[in-house]
């Protein structure tokens, strides 16, 4: 076990990264940024900022001197800089993890072959290729770049053959992978946590909305059967354990039109969707993941409230400052902002999670902050 008075050491030093730090200070911890840049959400708040490139082996061997434990905020990290501090400090989640989710093709081929339920995909590496992958899948069809995308980004949605071809050239050539388009009803997420005893547990499942392929609000607990719900987490856990997650992950599912689950992707680390912990529960995703990185024992997951998060885009502030005196009105409700010094467009800015004593007072509660700040 990793104590409090010991460091922790966060590779990224964006708002997940910022709110991990607040929970570490609280529980006692020194916690260490490390990122390429200077001044950010997670450095505003942390005991030391190190900044050089995740590439530099010389000021990541510094870095794992200086801390107990080493863990991440997001997946764009070359895993040479976690096999790198692994050789010096434990890394969770482990550089294999990483290697596995930060690349589309390589995450959907190892939960298919661990049994788990995907989205059916082909891999393309050519034109030729993209030729046979959608008379296999048949149309509308997704085309992804393998590696490093989130929130849409590398993405494009196929009807016809031409669009495929101007898709394929568009994200570069080379690998792609091609899922089948889902016609589903709902997106929901499981978050679940595992520490190096094994030990596992999960919030639950969280519903989820999109817009622009971005997360707009999150809600839980989740009102669908009991059946479906238990099945996506009984799905989540079998792939932390798959992977050998310790840590957070987050599992994401398209539930269909027919009522089957399907996993679209998983993050290995706290996720947008589950920021409604920070209220909602007693333990949240950001001190869950502290405690499994540092093996100590999960804390309770039950959320047993209504209650929401809703996104904070760049947008929100496109004819001014928001009333965050008629948010904060609201009982129950509470504001998150990043720190970062500059609002645009589709840029993560901050969020709002409120309490509700029902489901209806907690429409009505996101209808009045919609109303508020514009989204």
């Amino acid at each position: 076990m990793i104590l409090p008075g010991k460091t922790i050491g966060i590779l990224g030093s964006g708002q997940l990264g910022r709110m991990l730090s607040f929970v570490a200070k609280r529980m006692g911890y020194r916690v260490v940024i490390y990122s390429p840049d200077s001044q950010t959400p997670a450095g505003q708040v942390s005991d030391k900022e190190i900044v050089a490139q995740y590439q530099d082996v010389d000021a990541l061997e510094r870095f794992a001197k200086e801390v107990d434990v080493v863990t991440i905020e997001f997946e764009n990290i070359a895993v040479e800089a976690l096999n790198a501090l692994a050789g010096h400090v434990p890394v969770h989640p482990s550089p294999q993890v990483l290697h596995t989710s930060q690349n589309r093709l390589r995450e959907k081929t190892f939960l298919a072959k661990a049994g788990l339920p995907v989205t059916p995909f082909k891999q393309v590496d050519s034109a030729d290729g993209l030729k046979e992958a959608l008379e296999h899948l048949g149309t509308p069809a997704v085309m992804k770049t393998a590696g490093f995308g989130y929130d849409g980004k590398g993405q494009a949605k196929l009807s016809t053959l031409e669009d495929a071809h101007a898709a394929y050239t568009q994200l570069g050539g080379g690998t792609v992978i091609l899922e089948a388009f889902i016609n589903y009803q709902l997106e929901v997420s499981v978050i679940g946590s595992r520490n190096a005893r094994g030990d596992y547990r999960d919030f639950g499942v969280i519903e989820n909305e999109h817009r622009d392929h971005i997360l707009d609000l999150s809600t839980a607990p989740s009102s669908l059967t009991q059946n479906i719900q238990q099945e996506a987490r009984e799905i989540a856990r079998a792939t932390l354990e798959a992977l050998d997650v310790i840590g957070v992950m987050c599992v994401e599912f398209f539930l269909t039109s027919e009522g089957k689950l399907l996993i679209n992707e998983v993050a290995p680390r706290p996720h947008n969707s589950g920021h409604l912990t920070i209220e909602g529960c007693a333990c949240s995703q950001f001190e869950q993941q502290l405690r499994a990185i540092c093996n100590l024992p999960l804390g309770p997951t039950d959320i047993p409230r209504p209650t929401a998060m809703l996104n904070l885009l760049g947008d929100v502030w496109e004819k001014g400052e928001p009333d965050w005196a008629k948010v904060l009105s609201l009982p129950e409700t509470h504001l998150h902002l990043y720190g970062k010094a500059e609002a645009r467009a589709k840029r993560k800015m901050g969020h709002i999670t409120t309490v509700a004593n029902s489901k209806g007072e907690l429409a009505q509660k996101i209808k009045t902050l919609r109303s508020i700040v514009q989204t």
